[in-house]
């Protein structure tokens, strides 16, 4: 969970033991799971070390952390994601897959606000296309080795008749995405 102003100076360093607990070394003191969760949340930087063989597992803990939150119910990832993901695997397009996920969720948080407001019915343009066409270039600029520039357009208002179609093309997709889900 590297962030791009990040240094290791900053970088808290976390020692996982063999009875599977977890010592932080800045506050010297054990944590659990979730208080890494909310590190992850206030976007604390830190990486997980096995403490008797000095290898980096922090990918094995957060995916550990994904796993613990879907378990409690809060399901993020549908199952049909879920499915593609693990299609992914061994596939040709395996070693793009990191790239384009973050790089997506990267610009769904940058325009989280937007999507908000869109969700709630108080913005007339359709951002989920938007984002959707945002997601398709950076995944063939991924593709072909390259990384988009960033553009910030905002999307252009739409007459009343098109917002009624789009609100109700909005209401079906959640429908859609309420039944992946479920």
């Amino acid at each position: 969970m590297a962030t791009p102003q990040s240094n290791d100076e900053n970088v808290v360093v976390i020692k996982k033991y063999a009875n599977r607990r977890l010592y932080d070394t800045e506050s010297s003191s054990y944590i659990t799971l979730d208080r890494l969760a909310q590190m992850v949340r206030q976007k604390r930087d830190f990486k997980v070390i096995d403490a008797k063989s000095g290898e980096d597992i922090t990918h094995s803990v957060l995916t550990q952390i994904i796993m613990d939150e879907e378990a409690r119910g809060t399901t993020l990832l549908p199952v049909n994601f879920l499915r593609q993901l693990i299609g992914m695997y061994g596939d040709q397009m395996q070693s793009f897959v990191p790239q384009y996920l973050e790089a997506s969720l990267d610009t769904l948080q940058r325009n989280q606000s937007q999507f908000r407001d869109a969700m709630s019915g108080a913005l007339a343009a359709n951002p989920l296309a938007e984002m959707t066409r945002r997601n398709m270039e950076m995944f063939t600029a991924a593709a072909s080795g390259m990384r988009p520039a960033a553009k910030e357009t905002p999307a252009p208002e739409a007459p009343k008749s098109e917002l009624a179609e789009l609100r109700a093309q909005l209401a079906e997709m959640q429908k859609k995405l309420d039944k992946l889900g479920g």
